[in-house]
């Protein structure tokens, strides 16, 4: 990610945080407009042009999506294009990640987070789901209807938005990365960071409370705890947050051991 990139991101996630008006159908809209710029490098291209003069990119994103969207989704949508940015696709990704965020807004009672990830341990968990999900060649739209079947009467609207929509448009993406990055964007946006927990045998409310509690600390930072049973780790537990790994397991104290009795 370039430097441009990271400071427009910095200035689209400012803008959403101060507007008002953000809804479900704000987070929809800027799906959709995430995919109609995916869909044509030429208008993608045009609006993440720096020579361009911003008011010249405004005025696009005005006649494209002005009289189709809500007053919220234009605005942020400007301040998107108003900011310089890294390539097309950096672009397209941002107003990704700005939709993904309006939907943690628009549903602050949700347990997106959480359901998120239990998603992704799903698709994880079938190889038929995943191909399915993950083909170049399946439809746009039925990937995206057939992950609302499957979350129906299962997760708030939020989060089926957020993964129907990241699943019809991966953009050479798979769709478990997806996931994964939409889930600590939702915890992010909430002022949350994410844990995942791998451990042999499933915790205990209690255990993942009081490890829940010693993250928070540690980091200064709410801590959303993600838990992953692994048989491999044997016993303890290995904790990954961003790119810091604490690894406590078994596994990882018999692989050193090795290494010294060979060493």
């Amino acid at each position: 990610m370039g430097s441009a990139t990271t400071q427009a991101l910095a200035t689209t996630t400012a803008a959403l945080d101060a507007a008002s008006g953000v809804d479900l159908d704000v987070a929809r809209e800027l799906f959709a407009a995430a995919r109609a710029l995916g869909d044509s490098s030429q208008l993608s291209g045009a609006l993440a042009d720096s020579a361009a003069a911003p008011e010249a990119r405004t005025k696009v994103i005005a006649d494209v999506f002005g009289a189709a969207v809500k007053q919220a989704t234009l605005s942020l949508l400007t301040t998107v294009v108003s900011q310089r940015w890294s390539s097309a696709s950096d672009l397209v990704d941002g107003i990704e990640e700005l939709a993904v965020r309006a939907a943690a807004v628009a549903d602050p009672a949700a347990d997106v987070e959480d359901e998120l990830f239990r998603f992704s341990r799903t698709v994880a968990g079938s190889s038929e789901l995943e191909l399915a999900l993950g083909s170049r060649l399946g439809d746009a739209a039925a990937k995206g209807a057939l992950v609302e079947t499957l979350l129906a009467d299962r997760a708030s609207a939020a989060t089926t938005l957020i993964a129907a929509s990241v699943a019809r448009s991966p953009r050479e993406r798979r769709v478990r990365q997806l996931l994964s990055r939409a889930t600590k964007l939702v915890a992010d946006q909430r002022g949350r960071k994410v844990a995942t927990v791998i451990a042999a045998a499933p915790l205990s409310d209690a255990q993942v409370d009081r490890l829940s509690a010693a993250l928070s600390q540690r980091y200064g930072a709410a801590v959303s705890v993600n838990t992953v049973v692994d048989p491999a780790v044997v016993g303890g537990l290995r904790v990954q947050i961003a790119d810091d790994v604490i690894d406590a397991s078994v596994s990882a104290r018999l692989a050193d051991l090795r290494q010294r009795l060979a060493g």
